[in-house]
């Protein structure tokens, strides 16, 4: 692994009218790559999609809050999903990750063309009784741009999302990080116009990342211009909270008919947790202890 740990910093701007995440994110970009053995182009959707979830976990308050992304297209990765909780922890997997397909006209992975034309939703379990759940249609898949998108259309909050993967020669994650920029109700014309003309300058977060910028170093080349106020600074990292006991209650959750099935089949059952690929297997045995559970 790199000699720096990702991480992720929150900031506000502008007299608390712009608050503002940045955050580098290489290390579990190239762990989602590892457990998943996922395909360039899908490692730079995944990548895009973890960074972004980072960012927005630790918009949450909570310590048991969780978030979903699900981005469904028509394209041949299908979809992604992502989750992250308040403290910097995600996971995530693409429904297709070995896919290849030719570059963009930019001569870049086509991230968009992989997910194609569908929906992205976002999931909020705040420990309410109903979770919260906002979908809009795909502007593009590219991720960063239809993160903006539902943040404008689904909470009313104008955003600027950017998102970046460089891989290596060798299909390794090289850099990977974003940032992720709001404007609170009321904010002048003059702090929207200094934004904008910031935002008109960046040419990609990957570049950036290049120049050795750090979250820090991003958000100051954004906002220096706006007093702006670095507040915290969390670690980051690629998470699964699976386990065999999770994996057994799951299989009891089937129910009789289901277990009884697959002990008549003879054979152990091997389940594999779709976030990190880690493989449980179950003996008959265990099997007729899980039917017997099933059945109190």
């Amino acid at each position: 692994m790199s000699e720096y740990r990702d991480y992720a910093v929150r900031a506000t701007a502008a007299g608390g009218y712009v608050r503002a995440f940045a955050a580098t994110t290489r290390n579990l970009a190239e762990e989602a790559r590892t457990y998943h053995n996922t395909s360039p182009v899908v490692t730079a959707a995944l990548g895009r999609l973890l960074t972004a979830g980072v960012m927005m976990g630790l918009m949450m308050k909570g310590d048991k809050d969780i978030l979903t992304i699900q981005m469904k297209g028509d394209g041949p990765m299908g979809g992604l999903t992502v989750t992250a909780d308040s403290k910097g922890r995600v996971k995530g997997y693409a429904d297709q990750p070995a896919v290849l397909i030719p570059a963009n006209s930019k001569g870049k992975l086509d991230v968009g063309g992989a997910i194609g034309r569908g929906y992205l939703t976002v999931i909020k379990d705040l420990g309410l009784k109903e979770p919260y759940s906002g979908r809009v249609e795909l502007q593009t898949g590219e991720i960063g741009d239809d993160l903006t998108y539902y943040f404008a259309a689904s909470e009313q909050v104008p955003s600027s999302v950017g998102l970046g993967v460089l891989m290596e020669k060798n299909n390794t994650v090289k850099q990977a990080g974003g940032f992720i920029v709001q404007l609170m109700p009321g904010t002048s014309e003059e702090v929207i116009e200094t934004l904008e003309e910031k935002l008109g300058k960046i040419t990609s977060v990957t570049d950036m990342l290049e120049k050795g910028y750090t979250p820090e170093k991003i958000l100051e080349e954004l906002l220096a211009d706006l007093e702006l106020e670095l507040n915290d600074r969390i670690p980051a990292e690629f998470y699964c909270n699976c386990s065999r006991d999770r994996v057994a209650k799951a299989l009891i959750s089937l129910g009789e008919k289901e277990l009884t099935s697959m002990i008549a089949e003879g054979k152990p059952v091997e389940l594999v947790c779709h976030f990190c690929s880690r493989k449980y297997q179950f003996s008959v045995a265990e099997l007729e202890e899980m039917l017997a559970a099933a059945r109190k």
